[in-house]
């Protein structure tokens, strides 16, 4: 019994750090995309700006 409470123990933590780093790293691949997506916007609007479209 004692042994498989232990690697009942040895899974659940094991599994615990691979979840926070999954989630970890999927939150940093979600900040770089909205980055460039506003990024993006940024520049469509400058670029209409700059080249004269009229906001009507």
């Amino acid at each position: 019994m004692k042994t498989t409470l232990l690697l009942r123990d040895l899974y659940f933590e094991a599994f615990r750090e691979l979840g926070n780093f999954i989630i970890r790293n999927s939150f940093k691949a979600f900040a770089w995309f909205s980055f460039a997506m506003i990024a993006t916007v940024v520049y469509a609007f400058v670029f209409r700006l700059a080249t004269g479209y009229a906001f009507v």
